[in-house]
């Protein structure tokens, strides 16, 4: 599909008043460019270069950490995106408007409890603890004993 017809029909799909803004969708739609590339071998090998809503959760994932890096959840969220379920939804809302196809498989449930957000985006950038320092050794002379 061409980037101008994507963004006609993108157009269209916006003003039915749905739930994610523009930038939800290119998002997806990049990450799911993205995904496909992370799969090539695999659709070399087996002839189809079909996504699963798995694989493209993965994709998702990888993408969103390249692109805003520590700031992927913080993003995700401004655009209403707090879980995988999210994610579906607008793979869905581009297939009803013939944005992306899919297969008779595919369904919504497939990006049901995909990840946690915490986990998936927030953690890779936590701070890892590590153990306390072990105390400096004492440089004072032990105690003489009392005669």
């Amino acid at each position: 599909m061409e980037e101008r017809d994507f963004n006609e029909l993108l157009e269209e799909l916006l003003t039915q008043g749905l739930r994610y803004p523009r930038e939800a969708y290119g998002f997806v739609r990049e990450a799911l460019d993205h995904t496909q590339r992370m799969v090539e071998r695999q659709a070399e090998r087996e002839g189809v270069r079909h996504v699963s809503g798995q694989q493209l959760l993965e994709g998702i994932r990888d993408y969103a950490l390249r692109t805003y890096g520590p700031m992927a959840a913080t993003v995700l969220e401004e655009w209403g995106v707090r879980r995988c379920e999210d994610f579906g939804e607008i793979v869905f809302d581009m297939v009803d408007h013939q944005l992306l196809a899919k297969t008779p498989q595919d369904t919504r449930e497939d990006f049901k409890g995909g990840y946690d957000f915490e986990d998936a985006f927030r953690k890779p950038y936590r701070p890892r603890r590590s153990p306390p320092p072990e105390p400096p050794p004492s440089t004072q002379c032990p105690p003489k004993p009392i005669s």
